[in-house]
């Protein structure tokens, strides 16, 4: 029993280290894994094995599949680049603990962890195509924290280069980056690191943060197309157009914070609050002057505002502002935060203590393996769909021989019946699900069927679904109509599910 005790408060080798954090990686994904489900842009990009990241200014994304598969498109080789990624995590944390703390032990492990336990991030790796893109983009900028050398040139321009890659991954990944420097202003600040340093670490921070970003400034960002570029009308109010954006992706993050989620993340504030004091006494206790002491104080104090604002980040400041979890990335670093505070607050009470921040972690781990279910659950529901849609079609030899059908545009938060009960008690995972559609146009070549595809502006089938034509087939999903050559697939209402009875 000696032994096993000893275990959790041993100090570990950097092997012992990347072992847990590849087996901890590994199993956060295993879920998605199994699941095995092409998620929204799969669909297309699997059917005609395309690309088109550069337009999006994410050319090394493109770069990285065409590595990948010895070709100049993307085949789908769903798992393997999600493997490559997560063993490029484990070993990016890897990394950032040692980074942290030199004589690591299984408590030191479970600080950084949340970058890849982070609950929104599902929503990252669901993409088969773009998951392992952006784990990789977040791979990058932990490493552009963590890499060290003698020589000054070097050690400006490793991390510059990491952000740039970082960047023509996934844009989004700078808010990572920035938060995890927020983070290392105050570990510094708590080790009591001298004035001119820690003032020094401030610029080194800013000057990597602007070379990384000139660096993709003229290598992917001349790629992107310029509808992507457009930031808020300045003209219009912009800073109520951030308040509702900041309002918006609010909204999205208390849905976390449901049932036993409240408890375990109330009570690791606390223990976080506790770990601001103790690092606040230890800005106290330092050798300076009062004014530079209050200096660190304050911006150990703002630290926390600009992590939580980082949440969302630099997606608040786009005219076509996207809510999806996917852009969340910035909330792994809010709950490193705290889980660095947490481990200050518990490591001065007991050693083994900090030890108690694997529960929140295994709350996460239990939303990904709900979350998984709840994927295959719209796997099942998608299959089902795409053979009823398919058996119509081929069944009737007018709908086969059509010129075109238009599918019409119809969204609805019930048409996954089958994931009710865990949508009810985890209202996250609809978030996270971010499906809100009968089916894909993209879907039915999967069967055969070419001729289908979704409605435009003009919402030709929607329109037709309102006229008082008589239906060729009437489903319980969807009535399909047909008007001379053409044909035209029309969604009904599902049935709420609060009016369901269990």
């Amino acid at each position: 029993m000696g032994r096993f005790s000893d275990f959790f408060s041993k100090e570990l080798g950097r092997r012992q280290v990347w072992l847990f954090f590849l087996l901890a990686t590994f199993v956060y994904v295993v879920p998605i894994i199994l699941a095995d489900y092409p998620y929204i842009d799969d669909n297309w990009r699997s059917l005609s094995a395309g690309t088109a990241w550069a337009g999006q200014g994410r050319l090394f994304t493109e770069l990285f599949y065409n590595a990948l598969t010895f070709s100049d498109a993307a085949p789908n080789i769903f798992p393997l680049p999600l493997l490559i990624a997560t063993l490029a995590m484990a070993a990016a944390l890897t990394s950032l603990t040692f980074h942290y703390y030199p004589q690591p032990t299984i408590a030191c492990c479970l600080v950084p962890l949340p970058l890849w336990y982070n609950p929104f991030f599902l929503q990252n790796l669901s993409y088969q195509y773009d998951g392992p893109a952006m784990a990789l983009s977040l791979v990058a900028v932990i490493y552009a924290i963590t890499f060290r050398h003698p020589s000054r040139i070097v050690h400006w321009l490793v991390p510059s280069f990491l952000i740039a890659l970082a960047l023509g991954l996934y844009q989004v990944s700078l808010n990572v980056f920035l938060g995890l420097c927020c983070l290392e202003l105050l570990r510094s600040a708590n080790d009591k690191l001298a004035w001119p340093p820690w003032c020094g670490l401030i610029g080194w921070k800013i000057s990597q943060a602007i070379l990384g970003c000139l660096i993709y400034s003229v290598s992917a960002y001349p790629f992107m197309n310029a509808n992507r570029t457009l930031l808020l009308n300045w003209t219009a109010q912009p800073l109520l157009q951030l308040q509702i954006n900041i309002a918006r992706v609010l909204e999205k993050v208390v849905l976390l914070f449901h049932g036993g989620f409240a408890w375990v993340f109330a009570a690791l504030l606390l223990c976080a609050i506790a770990g601001s004091v103790r690092l606040g006494l230890n800005v106290l206790e330092r050798q300076d002057t009062g004014l530079k002491k209050t200096l660190i104080g304050l911006v150990c104090l703002l630290t926390l505002p600009v992590v939580m604002l980082l949440v969302s980040g630099v997606a608040l400041f786009f005219r076509d502002f996207n809510e999806g979890a996917r852009t969340l990335m910035g909330f792994a670093v809010l709950l490193v935060l705290l889980f660095y505070l947490s481990q200050l607050a518990l490591t001065r009470i007991h050693e083994r203590l900090p030890l108690l921040l694997a529960i929140p972690l295994l709350a996460m781990l239990s939303l990904s393996f709900a979350y998984g279910r709840v994927l295959t659950v719209q796997k099942t529901f998608a299959s089902s769909a795409l053979l009823s849609l398919e058996h119509d079609i081929a069944s009737n030899q007018q709908l086969r021989e059509a010129k075109r059908i238009y599918m019409s545009v119809t969204y609805s938060d019930h048409w996954l019946l089958g994931a009710a009960g865990s949508f009810k008690q985890m209202p996250v995972l609809h978030y996270l699900l971010n499906i809100d559609f009968f089916m894909l146009a993209e879907n039915l070549p999967k069967v055969g069927i070419t001729h289908v595809v979704a409605e435009k502006e003009r919402r030709n089938a929607t329109r037709v679904g309102y006229l008082s034509y008589p239906p060729v087939v009437d489903n319980p999903y969807y009535r399909i109509y047909l008007l001379g050559d053409y044909g035209f697939i029309v969604m009904k209402e599902p049935a709420p599910i609060k009016a369901l009875r269990w």
